[in-house]
């Protein structure tokens, strides 16, 4: 038997982490394109990204065993899925590892009920970690069962996707742009259930995203992919804003996207009022009632950075914070700031260097209440 450590190269054998959930060190051809790649994921969110034809999705179907690679290794939880040297290949019905695709792929002939228990009946019991019944509560899909996926919103039909890749009690989770088909609304709801799955089920998750606001609402960790190579890892604000990537993301709008409750939602002519954390903030009016789960959204640069409190201001929202990072990107600095939930800024190095503004400073947000977008969460009885 030969081992892997010979005949492979160098970059394959870099990304075992003792601690991490799964490694995986591999190439893969395909025609021109090229995938080389090694890195780790940990046990919480980590968002995978990077430009079209980057390779995200053909690593996504390595891991998920779709595709097979040319050489190297895939490692879950201890457990061999991919060596080439004893020529280890576990099949994908046999990995545990749950795959939701950009439209959902269910299966049409089959009820919202018969999809999500499809992958729980080809799991073996002994393997059955994961209660269905809990799965339905927490995703909000009890009233749903008995429907044809045909007569599904985008947003239920992702939640069933969801559910049936839980069914069968995966090791990961792996997400392949679950949101790029919907709308801003349904991305609130989605998002809102992802965050609510994790924390509850505690399985990891490989999260798919074009959109940097989604994956710094949701993600722990970042791998970023270019060209079929890992070109940077790491906390997601400084890895998808650092500017030794070319402004790869730039033209993406960075949005902060906070979990709030309305408090007051406000009648024509009069503002709404949303709690985020401990902080109240002057919301444009809602349909959503008070006590409704909202995301609220707040574009960077949509914010003004004071030193001092100011007042006389036309802007309702003044709230007072502490700046925990300033991050540097290609055309200015990410102030991120402590209001009790963590917000990004958007300011010019000017700005930085003429406020003489450091870590641990305080500070004050200042925005308009036009500013603000509120998005629909799901439902907190839900689950």
């Amino acid at each position: 038997m030969v081992s892997d450590a010979v005949n492979t190269p160098d970059f394959l054998r870099t990304g075992r982490d003792s601690n991490g959930v799964l490694h995986f060190s591999f190439t893969r051809t395909q025609g021109d394109f090229s995938l080389q790649v090694a890195g780790g994921f940990g046990p919480g969110i980590t968002a995978l990204f990077g430009p079209s034809g980057s390779g995200k999705t053909t690593l996504l179907n390595c891991l998920a065993g779709l595709f097979k690679p040319d050489d190297g290794e895939i490692v879950l939880n201890g457990v061999d899925l991919y060596r080439r040297g004893p020529k280890t290949f576990v099949p994908p019905e046999k990995r545990r590892i749950g795959l939701v695709f950009q439209d959902g792929a269910l299966f049409p002939h089959m009820s919202v009920s018969g999809n999500i228990m499809y992958g729980r009946a080809r799991t073996p019991e002994a393997d059955r970690r994961v209660d269905v019944d809990h799965v339905v509560e927490l995703l909000g899909l009890r009233p749903l069962m008995d429907r044809s996926p045909e007569s599904l919103s985008g947003g239920e039909r992702q939640r069933v996707a969801i559910a049936r890749a839980l069914a069968m009690s995966p090791g990961l989770l792996l997400l392949d742009e679950p949101m790029a088909s919907l709308d801003a609304r349904l991305r609130g709801v989605v998002l809102s259930y992802l965050r609510r799955v994790h924390d509850d089920l505690g399985i990891p998750m490989i999260y798919v995203s074009h959109s940097i606001s989604e994956v710094l609402a949701l993600a722990d960790d970042a791998l970023v992919l270019s060209g079929g190579r890992v070109v940077a890892s790491g906390r997601p604000s400084r890895v998808l804003l650092d500017p030794a990537l070319g402004g790869m993301f730039r033209d993406d709008p960075v949005e902060n996207l906070l979990d709030g409750t309305v408090i007051d939602p406000g009648v024509t002519g009069r503002s709404g009022r949303v709690q985020v954390g401990e902080i109240e903030i002057i919301t444009p009016p809602t349909d959503r009632p008070a006590g409704a789960p909202v995301i609220l959204a707040l574009g960077a640069e949509e914010i003004i950075l004071a030193t001092e409190k100011p007042s006389g201001l036309s802007a309702r929202n003044v709230i007072a914070g502490s700046i925990t990072d300033l991050d540097p990107v290609m055309d200015g600095v990410y102030a991120s700031v402590d209001i009790g939930v963590p917000v990004l800024v958007a300011l010019t190095q000017g700005a930085v260097d003429a406020l003489s503004l450091e870590r641990g400073q305080d500070a004050y947000l200042v925005f308009k209440t036009s500013s603000i977008k509120l998005l629909d969460a799901a439902p907190v009885g839900d689950g």
